[in-house]
């Protein structure tokens, strides 16, 4: 499993077949059978290229996509979240995140060791504490498309909005934010307990919105630009 999260953070579009034939090359003779419940117990799936870590609830309300080819122009104007699987040294946690479009500004996360919608409802909270969106952007995963959830949303005005099925650049910031996670804490070090993954993951978004400076920002950080912009309107 550890392999197969690296691995399809660096090839999302690796399916099943690949992901065998790649563990092969490795030294692993893992068969079809066993990298596809695999990756169905960590939540991936090979499409260009969109990890699903849910599925919608049948009976539960589905939202257009409202973003396409819409201008982002401020703060607040567009959130976006997203789950994903982080390893520890035995087992694994998700976390889900919620990131403000136009800055890149990491405004509220959560982890659980399950994909009960809990989880996702707290980092909402935590995120509407700093500011209100205009729209709200998920896929379709049963946490997102909750009643819970979404008359939250509702209730505050917000505008929602979920990705087209198999439409990985509909939520596409998130998606980055995802592989700098990876590649710049979770694959540099080896959780043993949630508590060490709560505590480092903590540090590194305190980094990631303070201190890293983003080239698609001018080479300002998310929190620069987040609250300047904020100010400045």
């Amino acid at each position: 499993m550890r392999l197969l999260d690296e691995q399809y953070t660096r090839t999302p579009f690796y399916g099943v077949r690949r992901m065998s034939w790649w563990l092969g090359q490795q030294g692993y003779g893992v068969n079809v059978k066993r990298v596809r419940r695999l990756m169905r117990r960590m939540g991936l799936e090979a499409i260009y290229p969109k990890p699903r870590l849910s599925l919608a609830m049948p009976g539960h309300r589905l939202y257009p996509y409202r973003l396409r080819g819409m201008k982002i122009e401020r703060p607040n104007q567009v959130w976006g979240s997203d789950i994903t699987y982080i390893r520890l040294r035995q087992g694994f946690i998700y976390l889900v995140a919620i990131l403000d479009w136009f800055s890149r500004y990491v405004l509220a996360w959560e982890v659980s060791v399950s994909l009960e919608s809990a989880f996702c409802l707290a980092a909402l909270e935590w995120a509407l504490k700093t500011g209100c969106p205009e729209i709200f952007n998920t896929d379709q995963g049963a946490q997102f498309t909750s009643e819970v959830f979404t008359e939250r949303l509702e209730a505050c005005g917000i505008t929602i909005s979920m990705d087209g099925r198999g439409r990985a650049m509909d939520n596409i910031f998130v998606e980055r934010l995802w592989r700098s996670v990876k590649y710049e804490e979770v694959y540099l070090n080896d959780y043993e307990q949630v508590s060490e993954a709560v505590r480092n993951l903590g540090n590194y978004f305190v980094f990631y919105n303070q201190e890293r400076p983003h080239q698609a920002l001018g080479y300002q950080t998310p929190a620069a630009i987040y609250f300047g912009k904020r100010k400045a309107a």
